[in-house]
């Protein structure tokens, strides 16, 4: 009989080299580049000392860049928010590291709290809030790096308050 059930490795198949990828030194897929934002994330001595708080403007600083893409760290005191906006052409992963951040889209509104991710693709529109008491911080990779946010207007229904199911 033959079944997928049949098939067994004799041996350590990790020394059959010819078998295995090469080690990437840049990240190249989505799960890639969401565990390049859980790694930066988990070591806090890449990114705390960096992190200013400015209730005049959102404070941002590009934290790394690779082959054809870009790492920001981004602070957001009580009341900050982005604007309706999209990425233009650039894919995206977003990680709450500190605080608790809403995202508002056309299907509702989400909390992400420290831990969250969202991944994206070139032309979502979001908006990102902080609408809590307490400051915070989030990690955003973009490949290919930010090269525009076109802001959209608020009456837009992107912007719907709606609860978004989880």
């Amino acid at each position: 009989m033959n079944s997928d059930n049949d098939l067994q490795i004799a041996g350590d198949i990790l020394e059959v080299r010819h078998l295995l990828q090469p080690p990437r030194e840049h990240p190249s897929t989505v799960a890639d580049f969401v565990g390049l934002a859980r790694s930066v994330a988990a070591d806090r001595s890449q990114w705390e000392h960096l992190v200013r708080y400015d209730a005049t403007t959102r404070w941002y600083h590009r934290l790394r860049t690779g082959p054809g893409y870009e790492v920001w760290l981004l602070s957001w005191v009580p009341g900050q928010g982005s604007g309706p906006h999209d990425h233009g052409r650039s894919s995206g992963v977003l990680t709450v590291l500190e605080g608790t951040l809403t995202e508002r889209t056309e299907r509702g509104t989400r909390a992400l709290e420290a831990g969250a991710q969202r991944v994206f693709a070139p032309g979502y529109v979001h908006e990102v809030v902080n609408d809590t008491l307490e400051p915070a911080v989030s990690l955003h990779v973009y490949y290919p790096g930010l090269t525009e946010m076109p802001m959209h207007t608020a009456a837009a229904p992107h912007c719907d308050t709606r609860p978004v199911s989880a």
